[in-house]
């Protein structure tokens, strides 16, 4: 994946001239400071750079023109040390393209109740500076993240890590490009959607190739690829022993293996992120990728079947956002259900092509018969899931708007075996419970494709929404089923009344 540390946001301090050399310098010292100290923070992934102090219409267009322009630039952090009069922001808040953390701060933390004095109120003005700016902002209809609190807060720096997280994976999309292999599945609503507004809104391209283009990559890999990737199998997975080199399916560990390959090179060559395929267009292939695509998401691919666009980019982006995080994130089906009242939960799969990313221990290799798709039985890896909190998240096209939708859960780890269930597996408990989490799921036209993750927040996904300008649903804790019809309804009239 990535390296965040090749990011970088800019830390912009705004001020004005009114308040003499003196006065500006120790802004700028200030200023200084607190961006090292943010660049040093553990819960930072991406460097925080100190730039300039801005005191004039003319410099703060200087350096916005300048973060939009700058390709390690995906964000500016701003903050008002003094009082800075917001008019003189708004040509370059107009120009600037980049996503905007307000820092709400001040240098000091406690009050000087001793020492304090006029000089001291002239200098450390942040309190009523901010509000001056969050006007502004507001007056423009901006979207941007307020953090309020001493810099050296760790929730202060734990806000700003996970914004700075949502900026990468939002400038991991300006210019993606992803690809289908075949079309949407047949009659199949959630998962289509407007792929020209997707790019207005979104940045990333998709577009469609049939599956011969690909067969054609898969056919020209040599046997000596399939020798070296059918040898990394069976050295980091537990493969079963049909699948193993002279066994009798083995032939089918090296048709996976060069299906792998080939969708990798293709991938590589076309500068893809991510990709979809679906069991109904296979043309001229084996067998369903089901390793290979399990394995392309787990070295940053986003992905998704049956033609989903939508969630492959949302898995490519949540990928880029947990980068370096302990845990996964996977492509995700609500499969099944235990209704148990004592202990209902959500069974979470898909045919083959869970990422082994969220694998809790070392995967199994195995293949067996696949009821649909008409092709030679696929290989998969076979795991469960650890334990611990997660997020279902997804993305759809509601007619007049997208809808990013997230339901925090609870993993559970499984109590029984599941011999006869081949496929990579998670169990859930959705929040607040199970009744409420899965009808205020369906109630706001959820897909039942998601972005499944170990390592990121709602926190993560909303500012990454507001960063898109689309709307943002959470299912959570505290999730109500009344106040939640209520919201989507305000809402509908919401994004009705601004269509633009």
């Amino acid at each position: 994946m990535l390296d965040l540390k090749k990011f970088e946001v800019w830390f912009v301090t705004g001020s004005q001239d009114l308040y003499g050399e003196e006065t500006l310098k120790q802004v700028a010292a200030h200023s200084q400071e607190i961006a090292n100290s943010l660049n040093n923070a553990a819960g930072m992934p991406v460097r925080v750079v100190f730039k300039p102090t801005v005191k004039s219409t003319e410099e703060i267009f200087a350096i916005c023109q300048q973060a939009n322009v700058a390709p390690e630039c995906i964000g500016v952090i701003t903050w008002m040390h003094t009082f800075s009069p917001a008019k003189m922001w708004i040509t370059g808040l107009k120009s600037l393209q980049k996503p905007v953390a307000h820092l709400h701060t001040q240098f000091n933390r406690d009050i000087p109740w001793d020492s304090i004095d006029m000089d001291f109120m002239n200098l450390n003005q942040s309190a009523h500076g901010d509000r001056e700016f969050g006007f502004i902002m507001s007056r423009m209809r901006i979207n941007r993240k307020v953090v309020v609190g001493h810099w050296q807060d760790p929730e202060v720096i734990e806000q700003l890590g996970a914004w700075s997280r949502a900026a990468a994976g939002w400038n991991d999309w300006q210019g993606a490009r992803f690809v289908r292999f075949g079309d949407n599945m047949r009659y199949v609503a959630v998962t289509d959607g407007d792929k020209v507004e997707a790019e207005l809104r979104f940045g990333f391209s998709v577009n469609t190739h049939g599956i011969g283009d690909l067969v054609a990559v898969i056919n020209q890999i040599s046997d000596s690829e399939v020798d070296k990737l059918t040898a990394e199998y069976e050295e980091r997975y537990a493969v079963m022993d049909s699948l193993r080199k002279g066994g009798a399916q083995y032939s089918s560990l090296r048709d996976a293996a060069r299906i792998e390959l080939g969708m990798k090179a293709f991938l590589e060559a076309g500068n893809y992120k991510g990709f979809s395929d679906t069991f109904e267009d296979l043309h001229g292939m084996a067998q369903l990728p089901g390793i290979a695509s399990q394995r392309l998401m787990n070295a940053g691919y986003g992905f998704a079947g049956e033609g989903d666009w939508k969630t492959a980019a949302l898995v490519r982006a949540m990928k880029v956002m947990g980068t370096g995080l302990p845990g996964g994130n996977a492509f995700m089906e609500d499969y099944t259900y235990h209704f148990d009242p004592a202990n209902p939960m959500v069974l979470g799969s898909h045919m083959l092509e869970i990422c082994e990313s969220i694998a809790d221990g070392k995967p199994k290799c195995e293949i067996y018969p696949l009821g649909i798709g008409g092709k030679a039985d696929p290989v998969r890896l076979v795991f469960n899931v650890a334990a611990g909190p997660a997020i279902n998240a997804s993305i759809v096209d509601m007619g007049n708007r997208f809808r990013m939708l997230v339901n925090e859960v609870e993993a559970v780890a499984p109590e029984h075996d599941l011999p006869k269930l081949p496929v990579a597996r998670v169990l859930w408990k959705p929040y607040p419970d199970m009744k409420t989490g899965c009808a205020a799921w369906i109630l706001a036209g959820g897909a039942h494709h998601t972005g499944y993750s170990q390592n990121l927040t709602a926190e993560h996904m909303q500012d990454f929404a507001e960063m898109a300008g689309i709307e943002f649903v959470k299912i959570g804790k505290n999730t109500d089923l009344y106040q939640f019809k209520n919201e989507l309804r305000w809402s509908e009239v919401y994004y009705q009344l601004n269509k633009s």
